[in-house]
């Protein structure tokens, strides 16, 4: 088994070569799946076999290995016999063709298993006919032409090094490196001895995160072309020992707790036994045993949440009721959970850590808006159900972080929130000195602290502001010293950027706003520049706020302002603001953008004639619903993975959403009332084609798990059926948003030539349909 294994490993790494036989074989062509049974355990194995004229080519993929796109060697199909080889591995399969079945043994190793494989259709998502071509998508982006002292890959390709991190014991440093294809593989570097070693190599899926579990071993999370059904995977510092520690297909895996007191171990959950919903495990990260630690049985009303203790303990979860209903349960005695709160799930009511510094096992700090508007910190009894003191609170916005020092007995050392910008409240001795003396070393950037050891002797920090992209220094606190580490931008200069300049007014009725405008120096000038509305996702819960945006620097260079409203239905502002945007997305979401625009016009920033709106997820809605809601209110629009028609959105819903579907119709609305499904043709774009004037880029990612392709492909489809030309970008390896630089670049240049045909200097006037 674990020569088998090992094999695998290796072929997964070899440079993937093709060679092709002159044999026509039609009959084999496509994607066959089968399992391998290795010692009692099941190993799937998936082939694709190709044709084009007669010749055959095929790669194989090992799920449980993280291993795809393996090109065969040999692929011949003749006398009604299959033959593949992967030589360098010593891979072998040979079957006969009967009745749509392969049959036959596979090699390797010394090793004969018999294999059936049968045939899948591989489909590819949406419709493809509706996609626009390359060729056309780059006489687009050819549109951005000027003397641009950046380029969009200046801005969007990625860093060549980011992700820093110490190891526990401070002995390492690990981060990721770019290399000339792209690809962004981990590794550690020795801090004595300044050897380097890579430990993990990314390869055609991308890695979406990593970190150190204990101070031999990191863990990391692949999905699959953006479809979000992550899996968990380790590897020793030395790059030994790789190991997929959760293969199921289909299963998404969350990290709870790393577990610091016992370094060996994770808890995580997964959707295994029910798609819709997550049960924890406790995982062992060298062998990936795992212990399934509690059921979620009940699918009518799950457990949405679970909380544990440093030491890995279960003391609390989440449980849904009724669908909106939320109750919160305790073991006030070990094992023994009962019921302490009973909410609804527009409630805050969460552990934030446990107070680990007192005599009391039960006392936490938790973050609660069940007596106030805003979110504030408590110290709380838990087993008493009270309050001990309230610890922190602001007027104006939510306040939910703290953090606490291990290493001095989880002493409190400070609070943080977001207002205009993130504002940090030191608490502790120690913590107001540190805070002092990196305020007074860098006095003009927001700072967090990326990492730290466990001995807090050395700390990662990351200063940003909206100009600086990110630095990451260290701290050596014995010595008082800092070293710049890395400027993972060195490129776009500071004094270069714009400014991103927070904002506030009124919306039409009454309620208080908050928001960016990002302003090119064009402005200082005396000019109107062109503007971009940006519209952020969610839209429940989430905010924009201040700090270095890519986006925006981009859109600022071309001399394009970019504005950004926290509209109502925002986070951070407390739940009244919060829920004045329940069953108004699309209606008075949409005016305060709107009255956002107004204010930036009226302060004879923006040019009221080349407005554009862009968004992604419900930003990309936002947009569709913008050129059907006040057509003329803006010159062109640019829809990034967005909704188009809220009845479809629905229903292809993710299933681990679907306990959610409830709540998610009462932020939303809920087609089975009458007068809420009038509101969704209303508000559903597809069904307002007739008022769409203006020009419309549509851009998706087909593995979407949560807006669906076939969202994006309504859209077009209708609009071109009117006559309109609608470029429409489609990535076959990509999901919510695109991750792999080359598509992220392709898209902001193809959104430049877009930008700049229809708002830039020189706008052509030529009307859209025709």
């Amino acid at each position: 088994m674990k020569h088998l294994l090992k094999s695998f490993m290796g072929a997964f790494i070899v440079l993937l070569c093709s060679s092709f036989t002159q044999i026509y074989g039609q009959e084999v062509i496509g994607t066959w799946k089968g399992k391998l049974s290795v010692q009692g355990t099941e190993m799937p194995l998936i082939f694709h076999i190709e044709g084009n004229e007669g010749d055959l080519s095929s790669k194989m993929d090992s799920p449980t290995q993280g291993a795809t796109g393996i090109s065969m060697d040999v692929t011949v199909f003749e006398n009604n016999q299959l033959t593949l080889k992967f030589k360098q591995a010593g891979i072998k399969y040979v079957a006969s063709l009967e009745n749509n079945k392969l049959t036959g043994t596979f090699y390797q190793g010394g090793m004969e298993l018999p294999l059936e494989m049968e045939k899948s259709e591989k489909t590819i998502p949406g419709n493809p006919a509706l996609v626009s071509s390359d060729t056309e998508l780059e006489k687009i982006a050819s549109l951005d032409q000027g003397d641009y002292k950046y380029s969009v890959e200046d801005y969007f390709a990625r860093p060549k090094a980011r992700s820093f991190q110490f190891s526990p014991n401070g002995k390492y440093l690990s981060y990721r490196e770019k290399d000339e294809n792209s690809k962004n593989h981990v590794y550690v570097k020795e801090i004595a001895t300044d050897k380097v070693t890579r430990v993990i190599e990314e390869k055609e899926e991308l890695i979406r995160g990593y970190g150190w579990a204990n101070n031999e071993r990191l863990v990391y999370v692949m999905d699959k072309g953006g479809n979000e059904d992550y899996h968990l995977f380790a590897a020793n510092i030395d790059g030994t020992d790789q190991k997929e520690l959760t293969p199921y297909d289909g299963v998404q895996v969350n990290i709870l707790e790393g577990l610091k007191e016992d370094e060996n171990h994770m808890i995580i959950s997964m959707n295994k036994n029910n798609k819709q919903i997550f049960e924890p495990y406790k995982i062992n990260i060298i062998t990936g045993e795992i212990k399934q630690l509690f059921k979620n049985e009940d699918a009518a009303n799950p457990i949405s949440g679970y909380n544990f203790d440093k030491d890995g303990n279960l003391r609390g979860y989440g449980k849904i009721r009724d669908g909106v209903n939320i109750d919160f349960y305790y073991a006030k005695e070990e094992g023994k959970y009962e019921v302490i709160k009973k909410m609804n799930w527009k409630d805050t009511f969460s552990i934030l850590n446990y107070d680990y510094s007192t005599e009391n096992p039960h006392d936490a700090y938790v973050v609660s808006n069940l007596d106030s508007d805003k979110s504030q910190i408590y110290l709380y009894d838990l087993k008493a159900d009270k309050v001990i003191k309230k610890l922190f609170s602001n007027d104006k916005y939510d306040v939910s972080n703290l953090s606490l020092s291990r290493k001095r007995g989880y002493e409190l050392d400070y609070f943080s929130y977001q207002g205009e910008k993130r504002v940090i409240i030191p608490v502790s001795d120690y913590y107001k000195k540190l805070h002092e003396r990196i305020s007074k070393e860098f006095p003009d950037h927001q700072y967090s602290i990326a990492g730290k050891t466990d001995e807090e002797d050395k700390y990662l920090i990351f200063f940003q502001s909206d100009k600086l992209y990110g630095v990451y220094y260290s701290y050596d606190a014995k010595k008082d010293e800092f070293k710049l580490l890395y400027n993972l931008m060195p490129q776009l200069k500071e004094n270069d950027m714009a400014e991103m300049r927070p904002i506030t007014f009124k919306s039409r009725d009454g309620l208080t706003i908050h928001g960016y405008i990002t302003l090119p120096k064009e402005v200082k000038k005396g000019e109107k520049v062109p503007l971009i509305v940006n519209p952020h996702g969610g839209p429940q819960g989430i905010r924009d706020s201040w700090g270095f945006n890519p986006e925006s620097q981009l859109f600022a260079s071309r001399g394009y302002a970019t504005l950004q409203v926290n509209f109502r239905i925002s986070g951070g502002y407390g739940r009244e603001f919060l829920e004045t945007g329940f069953k108004q997305i699309g209606r008075k979401a949409m005016d305060d953008v709107e009255d956002g625009l107004q204010y930036v016009i009226d302060q004879g920033w923006v040019d009221k004639d080349k407005v554009a709106i862009y968004g992604g997820s419900h930003g990309g809605y936002a947009v569709l619903r913008g050129l059907t809601k006040t057509p003329d209110l803006y010159a062109c629009g640019v829809d990034y993975v967005g909704v188009s028609n809220l009845f479809t959105f629905m229903k292809t819903i993710p299933p681990y959403w679907k306990p959610y579907l409830k709540i998610i119709k009462e932020i939303w609305y809920d087609e089975d009332v009458a007068e809420e499904k009038a509101i969704m043709e209303e508000v559903s774009p597809v069904y307002q084609i007739d008022k769409i004037k203006k020009p419309l880029f549509v851009v998706q990612g087909a593995n979407d798990p949560r807006v669906n392709i076939d969202e994006s492909d309504q859209i077009v489809k209708a609009l071109r059926e009117k006559g309109f030309d609608v470029p429409y970008m489609v990535k076959y390896d990509e999901g919510h948003g695109f991750a792999k630089e080359e598509n992220s670049v392709a898209m902001y240049k193809a959104m430049m030539g877009f930008y700049a045909k229809h708002i830039g200097k020189k706008k052509t006037t030529k009307p859209v349909k025709g």
